[in-house]
């Protein structure tokens, strides 16, 4: 029970540690619910679709729309209505949006390699390059 408690903290200190890394850095400032569209989208080898997105997440329609809106401002995903089914809409992966995903993984690295306590300056300048050359893209 100790160490599951543990593997939590951990993992609790691992995603504060990635949040503040991409709120410090010059990329974009995605809220939870973006996010989680967005990693949804990119982590799930299926195509996504408005529709199933929302129950996925388990949140309305209107919501997921409101979120690819941001996405699509950023270029971090594209809406396609489906040529199979006129009436649903297909989300797009886009190279800019892979590219913050391989940002986001490498910032998660990081965090997990570099405890909160012992982050170096160095490294969040690195952190700030390396999201300023994503957004740029």
């Amino acid at each position: 029970m100790v160490q599951t408690a543990e593997k939590s903290e951990d993992l609790v200190k691992t995603l504060r540690d990635t949040i503040v890394s991409l709120v410090r850095g010059e990329g974009p400032d995605l809220s939870a619910r973006q996010l989680a569209v967005f990693l949804t989208c990119y982590l799930d080898e299926s195509g996504q679709t408005v529709r199933g997105l929302a129950a996925s997440l388990n949140v309305s329609k209107p919501a997921i729309t409101r979120a690819l809106d941001r996405l699509g401002e950023l270029d971090l995903a594209r809406r396609k209505v489906d040529p199979l089914d006129r009436r649903s809409v297909l989300v797009q992966r886009t190279p800019k949006g892979a590219a913050y995903l391989k940002e986001i993984r490498k910032v998660m690295g990081d965090a997990v390699q570099t405890p909160a306590r012992k982050t170096h300056a160095e490294d969040k300048t690195a952190t700030v390059r390396r999201l300023r050359r994503v957004v740029a893209a």
